[in-house]
């Protein structure tokens, strides 16, 4: 497999991505982490750097960074999928606000471990620029704002942005305001996922690529190569989870699409803005979402491939020409000075993994020893992050504010058997949408959409 033909970002490391060495046989280990992505990786540096005793391997299918860490539309934010009112009437106000200041923190504690590490991952922490290109968009921008107000969030975390306020940052076409929070960096995922490879074998940690795990149990991850048995087992697949025995129900794989153009001029950047590096965003229903590369070119994603039956994750999925032609025309509208032909050079897609009740989660039964993490819905660079600290604290058995925040041991509810699955999440596709093309054309909210986030528990 030609792992650089994944990404645009995988294309762009510098170095080459030649497979790890593989299993050798069985083996034993204090923790064993399935999944060599940003959670597994995060979980294996911070229990290392606490304890530097520990025996801990890690098993990756493939190699560092294949699944959504060397793919993702390298935003690490303090974003969570689940709305602050949501964890408020699941878990108590105070809870919830505790959830979100946590995210904001593991911002800053990214950069602070890509400087100490020295990982050269383009790490510009120029916030988030969220765009109202519409009456009823300018309206959800009001209201996050309004939101973040009644849970005592101040405009140093999110403020509400006048027409040229929002242009000053991001020159879309068409921008009537919208919000801007300084939590959140633009980064080079795979540069990121790479290092962070690197720097846990630094410290000891085993990596075995090409190694894929086909059971998870209480004491050991088996592999066609040998078994591995350890007192933890985490597991940290997320939208690869449903191909592990028992496991076909607990995330749906969704897939997020991406594009990135040729690098453009400065002139065309003095057009655009984003002079920060700000990440972007609008208030439509389905998720767009972009950033200015550090080599000048624009990389811009959005939702809209299909749920696939039974929860298929396969190769050919990761590239829908419908989808690509149709962020392509996004970004041209977005921004018509680029040009009629927006100069795409690479496209790619990759699965995440949505829970049930669109709720990440951490947790370790203390029973079975097993671990997990995940369900982040696409906001994984950050919260991988927090993730990771956590469950190095629960092994551990370190008592932390980490270990009582209210994701902790959350259980989602498993997703409907087929063909239930596929009909819901296909259908909730259509309804978002139909609701951007609506709200479009008759300029009114829609309560199709709305609807269907409160049935979502958002």
């Amino acid at each position: 497999m030609r792992y650089q033909e994944l990404s645009y970002w995988l294309s762009s490391v510098d170095e080459p991505l030649a497979p790890r060495p593989g299993l050798p046989g069985d083996a034993d280990a204090d923790v064993v982490i399935v999944g060599a992505g940003y959670t597994g990786l995060w979980t294996a540096y911070y229990l290392a750097v606490a304890d530097p005793s520990l025996r801990i391997v890690v098993l990756e299918k493939e190699i560092a960074g294949y699944g959504a860490s060397g793919r993702n539309g390298g935003w690490c934010s303090a974003l969570l999928p689940t709305s602050l009112p949501a964890l408020s009437r699941r878990h108590g106000r105070d809870r919830a606000l505790d959830m979100q200041r946590a995210m904001q923190e593991t911002v800053r504690e990214v950069g602070r471990v890509v400087a100490d590490e020295g990982i050269d991952c383009d790490w510009r922490a120029g916030g988030t620029v969220v765009l109202a290109r519409s009456e009823v968009q300018l309206g959800r921008a009001r209201a996050a704002v309004a939101e973040a107000r009644e849970y005592g969030l101040a405009d140093e975390d999110l403020v509400l942005l006048d027409a040229a306020e929002a242009a000053a940052r991001c020159h879309a076409d068409g921008v009537r305001g919208g919000t801007y929070t300084p939590h959140c960096a633009a980064v080079h995922p795979a540069r990121l996922v790479r290092g962070l490879a690197r720097a846990v074998e630094r410290r000891g940690v085993r990596i075995f690529e090409r190694t894929p795990v086909t059971a998870v149990r209480s004491g050991a991850a088996e592999t066609p190569a040998g078994v591995v048995r350890a007192p933890v087992v985490v597991r940290a697949t997320e939208g690869f989870t449903p191909a592990l025995p028992g496991q076909r129900r607990t995330v749906a794989p969704v897939y997020s699409l991406m594009v990135a153009t040729e690098p453009l001029s400065e002139a065309t950047w003095a057009e655009i803005g984003l002079a920060e590096r700000e990440t972007f965003s609008d208030y439509r229903h389905v998720i767009i979402y972009g950033q200015r590369t550090a080599d000048g070119r624009l990389a811009f994603g959005g939702r809209g491939a299909p749920y696939h039956f039974g929860s298929r994750v396969r190769p050919d999925y990761d590239r829908e020409p419908r989808v690509f032609a149709a962020l392509r025309r996004v970004l041209g509208e977005l921004f018509p000075m680029i040009g009629p032909e927006v100069p795409v050079s690479h496209t790619w897609g990759g699965p995440l993994g949505v829970a049930r009740d669109w709720s990440a989660s951490v947790g370790l039964d203390r029973t079975t020893g097993l671990a997990w993490a995940g369900g982040y819905v696409g906001d994984g660079v950050g919260s991988s992050n927090l993730a990771g600290r956590t469950l190095a604290d629960l092994i551990r058995g370190a008592a932390s504010d980490l270990t009582a925040l209210p994701w902790v041991n959350h259980r989602s509810p498993r997703w409907e058997p087929e063909p239930l699955r596929w009909l819901a999440v296909n259908a909730g596709l259509r309804v978002m949408f139909s609701a951007d093309e609506a709200e479009l054309r008759t300029g009114r909210p829609s309560r199709r959409a709305a609807a269907f986030s409160r049935f979502l528990g958002h």
